[in-house]
């Protein structure tokens, strides 16, 4: 009869989930200058999907289709993504306070775009998304470089991951004060806090793609992580190998951020607060837990890119800074709740 409970609740968090995460977008996308209802916007997705006919002129259809929905849409994926390698962090490196920024994967996207759009790296061909990328990847693999010359521990990798992100951060702030002008250095900060204004549909597929391979990698990793819950020690004894589960699941969460980072920008806290939202309404078992994060992570930053961009419409707030705004007081949270639980523990 529990195990009957256990599975009706599962199955109706699950279900809320979604219908939050429909009912969000589609409302998401009604939101703005342009008076346009839920009817609107469904009538005219089907229409472009060739399942009927829409009554918006073409001027609203537009708005819909190629500024509204791509916009909401890779808020959930990057929502999702950036929750669901804050949940696997802090699993894999036993850190309550780990999130996908802390191998300073964001900070050397950052480097990168910066070095794109002021010095115009890559003569071009390079996009500002690919330079943030190759930026993510050349990060990464310094922390990895780092971390194996220190001893590969948990704590060497979360200290390796401090530097990098220290150093990029400071190459990334050279080279704006040195080589850009005020409205370049304006444009480039704004990036830097986070921005979906340039959503297309090429980035939604690319991160959707990108997520979902990533997703089911952790998945298939489920096990593992909940046995790294007892420490690296115990899961060794339990068969894990340790070093090569680390080493696949931080390049998944690496690649992902990376992706996530090269299309929207640096985006804070949302990795690091809603693991903990999500674990405490589906338990530690990673089963429940990556697909609860990815909803959960979905929902949060669509409404508040929404908020970012209507909060002081016409003018757009970084949605950057509204997710740190939330993210600072959970911050907060978390650390009193850690603190309380090493009290508890000694």
């Amino acid at each position: 009869m529990n195990d009957r409970i256990r599975a009706a609740r599962g199955g109706a968090l699950w279900a809320a989930g979604l219908a939050a995460l429909c009912g969000s977008v589609a409302l998401a996308v009604t939101i703005g200058p342009a008076s346009i209802g839920v009817g609107d916007v469904w009538s005219a997705i089907a229409a472009r999907l060739g399942w009927g006919t829409s009554d918006l002129g073409r001027l609203r259809d537009e708005i819909v289709w190629n500024l509204r929905l791509p916009r909401v849409l890779l808020a959930a994926v990057c929502g999702a993504g950036l929750a669901v390698c804050g949940a696997v962090m802090q699993s894999l490196l036993r850190n309550p306070l780990a999130d996908p920024f802390v191998l300073g994967v964001s900070s050397g996207a950052s480097t990168g775009a910066v070095l794109v759009v002021v010095l115009g790296a890559g003569g071009g061909a390079l996009s500002v998304s690919g330079g943030a990328f190759l930026g993510a990847v050349c990060s990464f693999a310094l922390v990895l470089l780092l971390s194996h010359t220190l001893g590969g521990t948990q704590d060497r990798v979360v200290l390796a991951g401090v530097a990098a992100m220290q150093l990029f951060s400071a190459l990334t702030s050279f080279v704006v004060m040195t080589s850009a002008d005020a409205e370049t250095t304006r444009g480039v900060l704004f990036w830097l806090l986070g921005s979906l204004g340039g959503a297309a549909w090429a980035d939604v597929w690319l991160c959707l793609a990108v997520l979902l391979a990533v997703l089911v990698v952790c998945l298939g990793y489920g096990r593992t992580l909940d046995a790294f819950a007892f420490g690296q020690d115990a899961a060794a004894s339990l068969g894990v190998s340790v070093a090569r589960t680390r080493l696949v699941l931080l390049c998944a969460t690496a690649l992902l951020t990376g992706a996530l980072v090269s299309t929207a920008g640096a985006i804070g806290f949302v990795g690091l607060v809603l693991p903990h939202a999500a674990r405490a309404l589906t338990g530690p078992g990673h089963g429940r837990l990556l697909p609860a994060c990815a909803l959960a992570g979905a929902v949060f930053l669509v409404w508040a890119d929404t908020l970012a961009r209507t909060v002081l419409d016409p003018q757009e707030v970084p949605v950057g800074v509204v997710t740190s705004l939330v993210g600072v007081p959970a911050f907060v949270l978390v650390l009193y709740r850690t603190r309380r639980g090493v009290r508890r523990a000694s």
